[in-house]
Formats: structure tokens, C-alpha cells, sequence
């Protein structure tokens, strides 16, 4: 119940502040934990279209398609976000998205 309560709290705050970047990010995040992996989808895209240079929300986005079993999509984001991480300057996202594609290239999947 509290995971719907965290969603519902964000989605009062994103309704006054539709184009937060970190808001609409906490909102994807609280989805994602809360199972609602389609809906972290959409929330981290329009993270990243306030925000492009965001690389931790491309990280989610990339989490957010795998958990939706969208693994190709997930790659993508995920290398997508290995660019944004490097010319950002963000080692520990980058390293963290290393992981997940090291682990989705090596990890037999649907």
C-alpha cells in the first residue's frame, strides 16, 4: 500500500510541476518499485525529453524495459544512456549501465 501511496504523492506534485525532470523521475522510480514497469516507461521517456542529458534516467528507462521484458529496447536505452553518462561526466551511472548491458549481452533472454 505504501508503494501506491508514494505514486499517488508524486503524480499530485508532477500534476503542479508537469515539467520537473526530478519529479517526473521519482515518479518512474515509484512506479518501477511498485512493479508498474509500462507506466516507468513512459514516466522516464519524459524525464529524458525535459532533461536529454539525464543519464540516470536513462538508466531507469533501460531497467524499466527490461523489467517490461522489452529487451532490445533496454540495450538501446541502456547505450543511449552510456553516451549521455561519458559526456556528462557521470562515472558511477556509467558504470552501473555497464553492468546491466554486460549482463543482457551475456545472459540468454527472451
Amino acid at each position: 500500500m505504501a508503494e501506491n501511496d508514494r505514486i499517488a504523492e508524486f503524480k499530485e506534485v508532477a500534476e503542479l510541476m508537469p515539467d520537473d525532470p526530478v519529479v517526473r523521475f521519482g515518479l518512474a522510480a515509484a512506479y518501477l518499485e511498485a512493479g508498474q514497469a509500462e507506466n516507468a516507461v513512459t514516466e522516464y521517456e519524459e524525464t529524458i525529453r525535459l532533461k536529454p542529458d539525464y543519464s540516470a534516467a536513462h538508466r531507469g528507462l533501460g531497467r524499466a524495459l527490461e523489467r517490461a521484458g522489452r529487451r532490445e529496447e533496454a540495450l538501446v536505452a541502456y547505450r543511449e544512456g552510456l553516451e549521455v553518462a561519458a559526456r556528462t561526466g557521470d562515472l558511477q551511472t556509467k558504470k552501473e549501465i555497464e553492468v546491466f548491458v554486460h549482463r543482457l549481452e551475456t545472459t540468454p533472454g527472451s
